[in-house]
């Protein structure tokens, strides 16, 4: 069930119990005045009075109720088509940042992939760099290739030790070092190699 249906709901609830705490109020007033005129009790009258003026309370209280959720629900639209809008700026964005760096990302992967050749790295091993370098953890690359979180290590060791490097990080450096730009590279100087 969604919040919005949920909104809904209440809402729905809440207008019916508005009206009928109204309704309530409207017709023991009516009965009220009827038995006034033909002449009741005090007693009688004043719990008549006591049950008219609690419908009034709870009509009132269930109006108001209303009249929140649904500025809420003005307020949640407004916010909603302002996150759709928010989202298709960033979908249109994030294409066009693919289609500029489309040649640049190809020949990226391309160098990247002909590099795991170089060391010998076997297929496996070569998917787990990929994903690695992707920023995954070793759990969600043995939950994406559908191997226990042991064998994912196994192969990373074996693709740093084939490599000649400590880890993630020289994997991550060994690649991306030179993406930085040349302000950067003196403090990493002799971390990563061209690719």
């Amino acid at each position: 069930m969604t919040a919005d249906t949920d909104a809904r709901r209440e809402l729905g609830s809440s207008v019916a119990l508005a009206a009928l705490f109204a309704m309530i109020a409207l017709l023991v007033g009516a009965d009220l005045a009827l038995d006034v005129r033909g002449g009741t009790t005090a007693v009688h009258a004043s719990i008549e009075g006591a049950v008219v003026a609690i419908g009034l309370v709870a009509a009132t209280r269930y109006a108001i109720r209303v009249r929140g959720l649904a500025r809420e629900a003005r307020d949640l639209r407004r916010r909603a088509r302002a996150l759709g809008a928010q989202l298709d700026a960033s979908l249109a964005e994030a294409a066009r940042w693919r289609r500029d760096a489309g040649d640049l990302i190809s020949g990226l992967g391309a160098a990247i992939d002909a590099q795991l050749e170089q060391w010998g790295v076997t297929p496996a091993e070569q998917e787990v760099a990929l994903l690695l370098l992707k920023g995954l953890s070793h759990k969600e690359i043995a939950e994406i290739r559908g191997v226990s979180e042991t064998t994912v290590r196994h192969q990373a060791r074996a693709l740093y030790r084939k490599a000649g490097l400590g880890g993630r990080n020289d994997l991550a450096a060994f690649f991306l070092e030179d993406l930085l730009g040349p302000r950067h590279t003196s403090s990493l100087s002799g971390r990563g190699r061209s690719a």
